[in-house]
């Protein structure tokens, strides 16, 4: 992930990044090629049924997916789960709340994802047709990023938007992105959220940080934790 950000990567962040994701083709390919001899009731068995029954999925497209799949669906939900409970422990106003009223959890992380929003920002995008938007012209084929992070904290459509309020409502945020480009993970990607939480606050009832300066991963497109100490 470190090698993938063209603000802070570096050449050597981006080496390690390529022989990283290197190594992941090679894990996805040995092990495409024992399920295709081997299938199991698995969600890579049943993209290689598709492939291997003509439908649109190529090879590189099966490759591709493996990947994505497993990033996407892997180091988002990690973030959403590591923000959200380093925002709770940082507003114990709104941690107890929570833990009187559990009926808030649904909208807890919702607020989680608008607060400390997991991407920041969106892949790459070319602008269609030319537009000016805060001031600035964009011609038609432009490369452009849409800042998530930014847009979750418009105070044009989210009052005190520097507030961590888990009863906001309505909570129009952009953690998942919108319209063609919405996250195919969401509803997985909540239903993790919900059950970390509800056994976080089950099983941890003093559990509080142990630092006050938690270690970031030095992504800008990513918002996500090193690590997070806590005490319990």
């Amino acid at each position: 992930m470190a090698g993938s950000d063209s603000v802070l990567g570096g050449e050597e962040a981006a080496r390690q990044s390529h022989q990283a994701m290197a190594s992941l083709v090679d894990y996805f390919t040995t092990l495409i090629r024992q399920r295709r001899h081997s299938p199991r009731d698995d969600l890579i068995s049943a993209l290689i049924a598709a492939h291997d029954a003509g439908d649109s999925l190529s090879e590189d497209e099966l490759l591709g997916m493996c990947v994505l799949l497993l990033i996407a669906g892997h180091e988002t939900t990690v973030n959403l789960i590591g923000n959200g409970l380093l925002t709770l422990l940082r507003h114990p106003d709104q941690l107890n709340l929570l833990r009187r009223q559990s009926e808030y959890l649904t909208s807890a992380i919702e607020e989680m994802l608008r607060y400390e929003s997991p991407v920041q920002r969106s892949t790459p995008r070319f602008a269609a047709e030319p537009f000016v938007i805060g001031g600035e012209q964009i011609e038609a084929g432009q490369q452009i990023s849409l800042m998530f992070g930014a847009a979750n904290r418009d105070p044009a459509h989210f009052s005190d938007p520097d507030r961590f309020d888990i009863t906001r409502q309505p909570n129009p945020h952009l953690g998942f992105g919108m319209g063609i480009h919405y996250c195919l993970g969401a509803p997985l990607a909540r239903i993790e959220a919900r059950v970390a939480f509800t056994h976080i606050l089950e099983r941890l009832p003093a559990i509080r940080l142990a630092t006050d300066t938690p270690a970031w991963k030095p992504v800008t497109w990513l918002r996500g934790l090193k690590s997070l100490p806590v005490l319990v």
